[in-house]
C-alpha cells in the first residue's frame, strides 16, 4: 500500500526535512510542498491527497483552521514548535503531532501510524483482532479479546483491560475510538461508555457491572442495547 502526502510549512527549512524524510520513506509519494495553508487550499483538494504533513502556525489561515477544510479521506499529523497545540490538535482528530526539531524517527512512527490507519480502513472491523493507540508518546497494541469498557473524559479515552493493574489512557475523543472498533462485538451504551458485548455478565437495575464499577445505560442507548438483549435472552 502507497500513501499519497503532502506538506504545509512556512519555515523552507522545515519544508525540506519534511520533503527529505518523504522521499526516503518507501510507502509515501509526495504530491507536493506548500509554504502557505492558503497556497495548498488551492491545489490540495485536486491531488487526492491521503496524508498532510500540516504546520500549526501560519500566517493567514493557520493549520487548525485548514485541516477543519480538507476531505474527510484526508489524515492529519500535525507539525509545530509549541507543544501547547497538543490537544487541539486531537480535537480534529489528528492521527499524530510531531514537535520540532523532528527527527527521523519521530516521523517514521507518525507515517507507520498513519499507513496502519488506512490498512485499518481497508480491512473489514469484524477480522481486526487489535488496534494501536497512542498512549505516554508511544504507540501501544491494544488485543479487543482483552478490553472490558472503554470510559470518555473529555479530550481523552480510558481503556479498560481484563487483568490489568489500571487502564490506558490516549488522548483522542470516543467518537474516533467508536469508529475503530467493530460493531459486532463493541455497543456505546452511555455517551461516555463503550463495552465489550461477551465481557457483560452481569446487569443490575439497568447498570452493567464490572466488579465494583457500574455503568448505566443512557436513554439515547437503551433501545440499541435493549435490541443487543433480546436477541441474546430466553423469553
Amino acid at each position: 500500500m502507497n500513501l499519497t502526502c503532502a506538506i504545509v510549512d512556512d519555515e523552507p527549512l522545515a519544508l525540506d526535512l519534511l520533503e527529505s524524510y518523504v522521499l526516503k520513506t518507501p510507502f509515501l509519494t509526495l504530491a507536493g510542498k506548500y509554504s502557505s495553508a492558503v497556497h495548498a487550499m488551492q491545489e490540495i483538494p485536486e491531488k487526492q491527497v491521503d496524508l498532510l504533513f500540516l504546520d500549526i502556525q501560519m500566517p493567514e489561515l493557520s493549520g487548525l483552521e485548514f485541516s477543519k477544510m480538507v476531505e474527510n479521506h484526508t489524515r492529519i499529523i500535525f507539525t509545530t514548535a509549541f507543544e501547547q497545540y497538543a490537544i487541539e490538535g486531537y480535537k480534529v482528530n489528528a492521527l499524530d503531532y510531531l514537535l520540532k526539531p523532528i527527527s527521523y524517527l519521530d516521523f517514521l512512527q507518525a507515517a507507520n501510524k498513519a499507513m496502519q490507519w488506512f490498512e485499518i480502513r481497508q480491512q473489514p472491523k469484524e477480522e481486526i483482532e487489535s488496534i494501536f493507540v497512542k498512549s505516554e508518546y508511544k504507540l501501544v497494541q491494544i488485543e479487543l479479546e482483552k478490553i472490558l469498557y472503554i470510559e470518555g473524559l473529555k479530550d481523552y479515552v480510558k481503556i479498560y483491560l481484563e487483568d490489568a493493574p489500571r487502564p490506558i489512557l490516549s488522548l483522542m475523543s470516543m467518537k474516533a475510538m467508536e469508529d475503530l472498533l467493530p460493531e459486532s462485538r463493541f455497543i456505546r451504551v452511555h455517551r461516555s461508555y463503550i463495552v465489550q458485548k461477551k465481557k457483560i455478565k452481569i446487569i443490575d437495575r439497568g447498570r452493567i457491572v464490572f466488579g465494583k464499577t457500574y455503568i448505566s445505560i443512557s436513554d439515547s442507548y437503551k433501545q440499541n442495547f435493549q435490541l443487543f438483549l433480546d436477541k441474546r435472552s430466553m423469553n
